[in-house]
């Protein structure tokens, strides 16, 4: 019997789509788990939702759910650059060191991963959010991926051979995608939420200043 037979059904036919369309089905999977990273770390970090009141009543509830279009930006993205760019840097990575299990060989692939996937994949990223949270020209979204490149990377070279590792000793090679997909979305939903955090604390940070300046009676 076949060790996928033994999966939950969901996930049968989840790895079924996942062989017969890989990119339509991890474009698919990524822009729904973006959207879901927005939408939690929006209600995760206390942002207060902002409806608003001339808007029609399914509108206002979606704004205090934390709909809005910054969470279908980020479904965009997700579905039509970072599912593609993924696919296609983690196939020629497999491809590469396909049928190789030796620990040299597995020291190479998280090597591989870390020095050409992941550099793509955060300039990719921060290149995109600089043009979601409205970034207009070529030289505003330069800025945005050289002022945070490195931080992003650091945290990349360390989560990505931590979970390569683990993937490749405990993971069978068909739930990879699932895999790196929860692990993607864990740390995109605690990086969200703890961005909108830090923008709260400094608005409320400028608010206090703002009233400490002002004259007292």
């Amino acid at each position: 019997m076949s060790a996928v037979a033994t999966y939950h059904p969901l996930l049968v036919k989840y790895l079924a789509q996942l062989s017969a369309h890989p990119l339509r089905t991890k474009a698919i999977t990524t822009g729904s788990l973006c959207f879901l990273q927005e939408v939690l770390g929006s209600v995760l970090s206390g942002l207060p939702a902002k409806p608003c009141k001339d808007a029609p009543a399914p509108l206002r509830a979606l704004a205090k759910a934390h709909i809005d279009i910054k969470a279908a930006k980020m479904a965009i993205y997700g579905l039509l650059v970072s599912a593609p760019l993924s696919h296609v840097l983690v196939q020629y990575l497999q491809k590469a060191f396909a049928g190789k299990t030796s620990p040299g060989a597995r020291i190479a692939q998280i090597v591989a991963s870390n020095l050409l996937v992941s550099p793509i994949q955060t300039a990719a990223y921060l290149a995109s959010m600089a043009i979601i949270n409205g970034a207009t020209t070529l030289d505003e979204v330069i800025k945005t991926v050289k002022a945070g490149f490195f931080s992003v990377i650091r945290i990349s070279w360390v989560v990505s051979p931590l979970s390569l590792t683990f993937a490749q000793k405990f993971i069978p090679v068909e739930l990879w995608v699932p895999f790196f997909n929860l692990v993607q979305f864990v740390l995109g939903t605690y990086f969200n939420m703890r961005v909108k955090q830090l923008r709260i604390a400094a608005i409320k940070k400028a608010e206090q200043e703002k009233r400490d300046r002002e004259p007292k009676d």
